[in-house]
């Protein structure tokens, strides 16, 4: 049975209307890339796709990183989104490029 729950709970629970959707991506630059390349190519990749999509990106590494991408205001990311992000990535020679599928960044 399905519970009647207002907007406000609604939003702050961020469930129906304020579902929001993200995914994790892994890459890792090539041995013996230097730190400037790495800073370099990660400010690339959230000044050319991140920034442009309205999306938001949390991650670190080094030489491998781990992050979750999802939108800059409550929304949900699309599969259009992973594969822009991909794209970029695979096109810029990083390495063991994985992206998640779409999941609920609150509750998943």
């Amino acid at each position: 049975m399905a519970k009647h729950r207002s907007r406000r709970l609604r939003k702050k629970m961020h469930i129906d209307e304020f579902q929001e959707l993200g995914f994790s991506v892994a890459f890792r630059f090539p041995e013996g890339t230097s730190e400037e390349q790495v800073d370099q190519t990660v400010d690339d990749l959230i000044n050319e796709v991140i920034e442009p999509n309205k999306l938001a990106f949390d991650g670190s590494g080094y030489l491998a990183w781990e992050g979750l991408i999802c939108r800059q205001d409550i929304g949900k990311c699309t599969e259009e989104d992973q594969a822009a992000v991909r794209k970029w990535l695979e096109d810029h020679k990083l390495e063991e490029v994985r992206t998640s599928e779409l999941f609920d960044v609150w509750w998943d």
